[in-house]
């Protein structure tokens, strides 16, 4: 870690240089490049997400005003707006699909270290999505409804770090059943979805790969009891075991557990569907309940990064910029992970982006933002010389 260097660029060393030289190297990516890298490209990028720039203007501005903090960040000087918004059009998103990877088996090993959620030792995953509204005007690619342009973020949360583990960027009109019925999990992942996941089919193959579900039943699914159970107290309501019927759950003919829970802080009765029949019930409510966790994350990316404005218009830019919010989430992470003082993940990001380019130790600040730098010896004797 560069101790002698601003806040941002202790932040850019936490990325292996190597690893991202490699991934352009496959990519070809600086491919006719003339003086203006990858590497450049990434700073300034992730620049904008983490002083949260609404502009190329503003990239650039805020860059060229570091003067001689440049060289720290591996800048010779700062991009021109011109450059920035080619190298954003033309230079593949996928090389920050690759670093974002690339940083994910770093955080997964620190957050190897934390406690689970829950007591039972099944990897947990929750999926879902959110849709990023565009101007069709402007964004005449991501096409939506008539007289509307969107993207959509599917995501995928591990319990432990809440980290995301997966992502993928697609149009707005993709159903979200059909980015699952990609998907492939390890024989005993706990996966936690929505309504919108529902399909019957997939529920069977998942069954039979030895991967558990939760999710809420649809009120219309056709179903038999094999088996009911009373209700107990609190806010488990009853249980039954049933079999699926009808031509929509052909492919799914496994025994399942519909449990009702009462959701009070609603004041409703939420129903849910799994092929998990070892845990208690009132473990499977709160499970689904963990759910509200990738709703948190969405807000919180949404809130403190830019994925909802954006600084290029063409599909590589746009999925350029969300690749990198990607990897600055990581890395609010990482260091939210790492440090002994309790951040929430908002109040880091602000904090952060107050203190970018801040000559201190990233570490020290982060484990005690409200004190005293403490300084070096050889900026006290030279204090004192003076």
């Amino acid at each position: 870690m560069i101790r002698v260097a601003s806040c941002f660029a202790q932040v850019l060393s936490m990325i292996d240089r190597y690893g991202f030289d490699r991934a352009v190297r496959e990519l070809d990516a600086e491919r006719g490049a003339k003086g203006f890298r990858c590497r450049d490209q990434f700073v300034a990028m992730l620049f904008c997400q983490m002083g949260s720039a609404n502009s190329l203007r503003e990239i650039c501005g805020g860059l060229s005003t570091a003067l001689g903090k440049m060289v720290h960040l591996g800048l010779k000087e700062a991009p021109k707006r011109s450059t920035l918004a080619y190298a954003n059009s033309h230079r593949p998103w996928q090389l920050y699909r690759g670093v974002f990877e690339q940083l994910l088996e770093r955080c997964r090993v620190l957050a190897a270290e934390r406690r689970r959620p829950f007591r039972f030792k099944n990897p947990l995953r929750v999926i879902d999505s959110t849709v990023i509204d565009l101007c069709q005007e402007v964004f005449d690619w991501a096409r939506y409804r008539r007289a509307k342009g969107a993207i959509k973020l599917h995501l995928q949360l591990q319990d432990r770090g809440c980290l995301p583990c997966w992502a993928l960027v697609t149009e707005g009109r993709t159903h979200d059943v059909r980015v699952a019925q990609g998907l492939s999990f390890d024989p005993g992942t706990i996966v936690v979805m929505d309504r919108a996941y529902t399909d019957y089919g997939m529920f069977g193959r998942w069954d039979a790969e030895g991967v558990f579900f939760v999710t809420r039943m649809k009120a219309d699914a056709r179903h038999e009891v094999v088996h009911s159970l009373p209700g107990g107290g609190g806010a488990f309501r009853g249980e039954e075991w049933i079999r699926l019927t009808g031509r929509a759950a052909e492919g799914c003919g496994c025994v399942l557990r519909r449990i009702r829970i009462w959701d009070a802080q609603n004041e409703r009765e939420i129903v849910l569907l799994t092929n998990q029949r070892t845990l208690a019930a009132a473990t499977i409510g709160r499970v689904y309940r963990y759910r509200w966790q990738i709703e948190l994350f969405f807000k919180a990316i949404k809130r403190n990064l830019k994925i909802k404005t954006f600084v290029g218009t063409s599909e590589n830019a746009v999925k350029t910029q969300i690749w990198t919010a990607l990897i600055a989430i990581l890395l609010l992470k990482f260091m939210q992970m790492k440090s002994s003082w309790q951040w929430s993940l908002s109040n880091l990001a602000a904090m952060l982006r107050f203190n970018l380019l801040t000559y201190r130790d990233l570490w020290e600040w982060l484990d005690d933002p409200f004190g005293v730098p403490i300084r070096e010896p050889d900026t006290i004797q030279l204090t004192l010389a003076l």
